[in-house]
């Protein structure tokens, strides 16, 4: 039986527990340890799987084994309760926005998550900047009778929490797939020739699109075949500038002294600069810097 499990709840909020002789399986519903209570959401990774999940997350895993336990398994009519829940949180995000607008918050809610005991309430909102809600609080907390927590979302995790379609015409990977949001800059769409009109390479969410990093390191692989665009080879025909270069068709195009273009390909380039002068290296390491997995050198300001 794993020890290791990986629970989703609401959204994309997912948890580590840890299984005491449960015979537990991914799909199934369980009841686990929460703050000062119980929750209950669904099993969807065990074991190694969880593990590395876990290890991956931004948070990491502080111990070899969570605290928090999974309890047992759910009952049917416990998850009819937990769908019941669910349906109550539009009314609780209604209120709950009728109550910041009383006070006169620049703040938007978001969503709202029930904690399955009722003993906490989960209120997801995005802001500008910081906002002083403590009184807030106080009247959400006589309003509905639990203790509450404000979570401050992003942009991204707010489109991750709400969900919606893509300009691919598929569910949004952030609300779907992804596992985590990593930044994304806007070097990702220069390295790959995409265009870099912000309408065309957001997402619903404002921001760069998260699929912009898919194919990245692919681009960046493929373009250490080449020589460097603005570098000055010695050709048979004489020194000739790169001014661009085609990683799909592997071909370079050149522009001589003279200023007359040419288009030639990858192959033939290499066999040219093997006779008229010093071949060019498969790689630059100025490329290497666009790598978003690499950390870039701050220059003095």
């Amino acid at each position: 039986m794993a020890s290791f499990v990986e629970i989703r709840f609401k959204g994309t909020r997912r948890d580590y527990y840890s299984n005491r002789g449960l015979d537990v399986h991914p799909g199934a519903y369980v009841l686990v340890e929460a703050d000062r209570g119980e929750d209950l959401g669904e099993v969807t990774a065990l074991g190694s799987i969880a593990e590395r999940k876990c290890s991956a997350s931004s948070g990491g895993c502080a111990t070899p084994a969570p605290e928090k336990r999974v309890l047992r398994l759910a009952e049917s009519s416990e998850v009819d309760r937990l769908v019941e829940l669910r349906s109550d949180e539009e009314r609780v995000r209604e209120e709950a926005g009728v109550l910041v607008a009383r006070h006169g918050l620049k703040m938007k809610v978001t969503e709202a998550e029930w904690q399955f005991d009722k003993k906490k309430l989960i209120i997801y909102f995005t802001a500008e900047r910081r906002v002083d809600f403590r009184e807030l609080v106080r009247e959400l907390a006589r309003t509905f009778r639990t203790r509450i927590e404000l979570r401050q979302i992003g942009v991204r995790d707010e489109a991750a929490l709400l969900g919606g379609v893509g300009r691919c015409g598929r569910e949004l990977c952030c609300s779907t797939w992804l596992p985590e949001l990593k930044p994304v800059s806007l070097q990702l769409a220069k390295d790959q020739r995409l265009s870099l009109n912000p309408a065309q390479i957001s997402g619903c969410c404002g921001r760069l699109m998260c699929c912009l990093m898919y194919e990245h390191q692919t681009y960046v692989e493929a373009k250490r075949r080449f020589p460097r665009e603005g570098k000055t080879l010695r050709t048979s025909r004489g020194p000739e500038k790169v001014i661009s270069v085609d990683i799909w068709r592997e071909r370079v195009v050149l522009r001589d002294q003279e200023g007359e273009r040419r288009s030639v390909a990858l192959a033939e380039l290499r066999g040219e600069v093997a006779t008229g002068g010093k071949p060019f290296p498969p790689a630059d390491d100025k490329k290497k810097a666009s790598d978003p997995e690499r950390p870039k050198k701050r220059g003095s300001d």
